[in-house]
């Protein structure tokens, strides 16, 4: 088993950065992509792809209402995945996920592991 464990998330102004950080315990086959997803408030939300990269080559992929705001990077050493988040909007507002992959992929159910979330509100 894996365990995923986020943080840096909280309240911060329209146009505001905030970095958010997972720390997973170990790697394996199961967690050669991390992702972050996210769910934002409401009835009939569902959690979606935000970002993921993958340890081997750093290769990266993101949802398109992200690019060029965020940017997602490890840290091998400390078994840690970051996401950037700048120029921050009211509807980037959710609870974001870390996720663990076999490989690059946008649906959530083909994760196996998830941290508990951490929450991020913008206000406008």
């Amino acid at each position: 088993q894996v365990q995923l464990v986020e943080s840096g998330g909280g309240l911060v102004q329209a146009g505001d950065s905030l970095r958010l950080s997972c720390v997973a315990s170990r790697r394996t086959f199961r967690n050669r992509v991390m992702g972050w997803f996210r769910q934002a408030p409401g009835p009939g939300k569902e959690r979606e792809f935000v970002a993921a990269i993958a340890w081997s080559d750093s290769a990266t992929d993101y949802t398109d209402s992200v690019k060029g705001r965020f940017t997602i990077s490890t840290d091998d050493a400390k078994n840690a995945v970051y996401l950037q988040m700048n120029s921050l909007k009211p509807e980037d507002t959710a609870i974001y996920y870390c996720a663990g992959a076999g490989r690059m992929e946008r649906p959530s159910n083909q994760y196996f592991y998830w941290g508990q979330g951490t929450q991020v509100t913008v206000a406008s």
